[in-house]
């Protein structure tokens, strides 16, 4: 006998967790829709010099190997849906317009190491425009990441904002450049895991002085205001950081198109307690060129405390590597495995939520009323209820618990003496309602007990 087991990091989705899931992913799905996004689907597998050299060395190390005996290709399984999609369009464009909004919600794999929310087979559900320099691309992408949390029933959440060229910009106002420029950001990534002692004790380890240090923190910790949102604070910071950094044109160019966005989530009504303006916030992905972004829960109970729920940014350069020439592209993707673990924790599914697909459970009660409740579940079926023949023979009783158990709603009762009269008799499980109709009536009987 093979004992049952899962690879680490893997999971089954029994019927109940799936249709939790589908809810949160269709609600997703038309969220993306409203803002004109469109589907796309990409390949499992893709080639290894597709992938390699787009993520940095430290996120490549975690990329699955896909090698099969005697294959000439070598294969990698996709590490995000982000750098298939700049594939894609390379190999496409001719039948794609501009700009390109598109969507994507599909399994991913990374070797790492599992912990809680943290998988080597999940989903991502990304949302990305391709050839719009604009701000109002950016903006757009952070409303959708707001709407959605809003939609699965989030409020106290927020959205920190920065941009890589402010970043690039502090590192060169603390007069630093090439590796050197390249571990500042690894080490301020590290800010909510080590505290400002921690990057600080990792800023000293990589060489830079004292003086260097205190220029650095001073614009990414101590300058942060104690309650750090809305657009007013972000507007004062934005101000505050032009000042101190006059002169170094990447500074002022990202805080440009930070104020040109702020401006736009205003216009959007995006909520301004939902906004914060965090320069310490970096993003470790190394295709990022412009404003970045991410969603985290703020909640006091540290079960919930499961990192960023959603992130994304602009990366102008990424389908450059696919073509001639490359195109501004923006986008975010959401954490739907740490949405669902939080709702989970929170039950906070809406209480209509069926814990099956089934509407109605046809029931049989002996081996000579079979065919009749065979041809009542075809005619329900047939009217778009989604309805279950039981197939064992068993007592009433029993496919009555069976329902109970399963959460259909719905039982239609079919015994010889309904059959004899040319009726159905409907019992609704939730409150033991029941109704006796013809058998012609049947469809609309059952219509009016599922939608009561």
């Amino acid at each position: 006998m093979i004992k049952p087991q899962l690879p680490s990091g893997m999971r089954d989705f029994l019927p109940g967790d799936m249709i939790r899931r589908a809810y949160v992913i269709d609600t997703i799905s038309e969220v993306f829709q409203t803002f004109g996004y469109e589907p796309l689907q990409t390949p499992v597998l893709e080639l290894n010099e597709t992938l390699m050299g787009k993520y940095g060395a430290d996120a490549e190390k975690l990329i699955y190997y896909a090698q099969h005996p005697g294959g000439k290709e070598q294969l990698a399984m996709r590490y995000d849906l982000t750098v298939p999609l700049a594939r894609a369009f390379a190999m496409h464009e001719a039948d794609l317009s501009l700009p390109f909004k598109r969507y994507q919600i599909a399994p991913v794999w990374r070797a790492e190491r599992p912990q809680r929310g943290r998988f080597r087979e999940f989903y991502q559900c990304d949302a990305d425009v391709v050839g719009i320099s604009g701000m109002d691309a950016d903006a757009e992408s952070v409303s959708v990441i707001d709407t959605v949390m809003r939609r699965l029933g989030f409020r106290k959440f927020a959205i920190k904002i920065n941009n890589r060229k402010l970043l690039t910009g502090i590192g060169q106002y603390a007069g630093l450049t090439g590796e050197a420029l390249s571990n500042l950001y690894r080490s301020i990534d590290k800010l909510d895991k080590i505290g400002p002692d921690g990057v600080r004790s990792e800023m000293i380890k990589g060489g830079l002085e004292p003086a260097v240090i205190d220029k650095i923190m001073a614009l990414i910790v101590e300058a942060r205001p104690q309650n750090p949102y809305g657009y007013e604070v972000a507007a004062s910071t934005l101000a505050a950081t032009r000042e101190t950094l006059d002169g170094i044109p990447a500074a002022q160019e990202g805080l440009e198109e930070l104020d040109h966005m702020l401006r736009y989530l205003k216009a959007m009504d995006v909520p301004g307690e939902h906004i914060d303006l965090d320069f310490a916030m970096v993003r470790g992905l190394s295709y990022y060129t412009g404003p970045i972004f991410e969603a985290m829960l703020l909640s006091d109970d540290p079960e919930e405390r499961v990192g960023s729920l959603s992130g994304g940014g602009r990366y102008d350069d990424l389908i450059g590597l696919f073509r001639r020439e490359s195109l501004p592209t923006v986008g975010m993707s959401l954490g739907i495995e740490r949405l669902i673990t939080i709702l989970e924790q929170r039950n906070a599914y809406p209480p209509n939520l069926s814990r099956t697909v089934v509407d109605v459970l046809v029931s049989v009660f002996t081996p000579d009323t079979r065919t009749a409740s065979m041809s009542l579940a075809a005619a329900l079926r047939d009217a778009g209820i989604r309805t279950e023949l039981y197939m064992q023979d068993r007592p009433i009783g029993k496919q009555l618990g069976y329902a109970d158990k399963k959460g259909i709603k719905i039982v239609a009762l079919l015994g010889p003496d309904e059959i004899a009269r040319g009726e159905v008799k409907f019992k609704r499980l939730a409150n033991q309602h029941e109704v006796i109709v013809r058998r012609e009536e049947a469809i609309a009987a059952a219509r009016n007990l599922l939608n009561a």
